[in-house]
């Protein structure tokens, strides 16, 4: 296929941005026609993404956007649900980045956000994880791409629901682990190099707001805690998870084989040799891929489940490709097959 699709990034100058920029540079379908920042309007996209410094191309003010085939939007919480009449008069396909349009009812935002202005469109997103959601995505017009946490979280569980192990009334446990990327490009003074150098800091005990999509598309209320770690890329779930009855590690090969066997981006790591035996977002930095695996406490009648991905990636801007690439009938893999380096510094 060599059609053409023409893109615009609002948001531009943000991580997020960035890195949809870099991945919409390189798409063998796509041309990046804008990219806006109203921060650094008329400045070239490379004085803010030196990585990027190739690209012909100079951040222009928000409020005027050009007519594209695909708009993602890579704005803070609050800014699309305000401006989502303007994204979709400009673009044919919306891909949102933000959480405005991930969860299902206006019953939602009210307990786990500020509330919703534009609640009469919830029921039109499509939540943008393939390995979850794919049926719903092709053609869809309007797409939410997940919280990094949540992902990582669903897509280590996904798979002991498809096979029975967990019904969800069983209690489960999980610790996620996150870069500092995850604060954005303005984080604050926690997000700062020597506040978050060395620390493992718990910074949403309780409460995280990513459990609303947990609980949306698994129908399970987690014990949900998230910490701070001293990496720039990156999410990595643990969870414990106690099912009714026996498991066994064949039983949870048979689930994760199920699941994952065919999906282009997840790859299960459980126990092998080396010195990555079970997942870790080194290994999938800079990429789309999803590492999942497992191992058994039979004393404690405990799973426990990880999970990684580049939260920057798998957890944002890679999964909102793949996801416009569903919709728009592209393959989906395109502008997303690259592997990671090894070794690579902190992810």
């Amino acid at each position: 296929m060599t059609e053409t699709y023409t893109a615009s990034v609002v948001g531009a100058s943000g991580f997020a941005g960035g890195e949809l920029l870099r991945l919409l540079n390189g798409h063998p379908h796509f041309e990046v026609a804008q990219a806006t920042s109203r921060s650094y309007e008329r400045k070239t996209v490379g004085h803010q993404h030196p990585n990027l410094r190739g690209m012909d191309l100079r951040f222009t003010n928000p409020e005027d956007l050009d007519a594209v085939d695909v708009l993602f939007a890579a704005t803070p919480h609050g800014v699309s649900m305000e401006r989502i009449d303007a994204f979709r008069d400009a673009a044919g396909t919306v891909v949102d980045l933000s959480a405005d349009f991930r969860l299902g009812s206006e019953a939602q935002y009210d307990e786990w956000y500020d509330g919703h202005t534009r609640p009469e469109l919830l029921a039109a997103s499509e939540y943008a994880l393939p390995e979850l959601n794919r049926g719903n995505l092709p053609g869809a017009d309007l797409i939410a791409s997940g919280g990094c946490n949540a992902t990582a979280t669903i897509l280590g569980l996904k798979p002991l629901f498809d096979a029975g192990v967990l019904a969800g009334d069983e209690q489960v446990v999980v610790d996620v682990k996150v870069g500092s990327s995850e604060g954005g490009a303005g984080g604050g003074a926690a997000s700062s190099h020597p506040e978050r150098s060395g620390i493992v800091r718990p910074y949403a005990p309780t409460g995280h707001r990513h459990e609303a999509e947990i609980e949306e598309f698994l129908g399970l209320s987690v014990s949900f805690t998230v910490h701070a770690v001293d990496m720039i890329r990156g999410a990595a779930a643990t969870c414990h998870v106690f099912p009714e009855g026996p498991v066994t590690k064949k039983d949870l090969w048979s689930a994760y084989r199920e699941s994952y066997g065919d999906e282009p981006f997840m790859r299960t790591v459980a126990g092998g040799g080396g010195v990555y035996r079970y997942p870790e977002p080194k290994a999938v930095a800079g990429t789309n891929y999803g590492e999942v695996g497992f191992e058994i406490d039979p004393s404690n009648e405990r799973v426990v489940v990880f999970s990684a991905i580049d939260n920057m990636m798998k957890g944002s801007a890679g999964q909102a490709v793949h996801a416009a690439n569903i919709s728009l009938g592209l393959a989906e893999t395109a502008g997303l097959e690259f592997e990671g380096m090894h070794p690579v510094g902190a992810p």
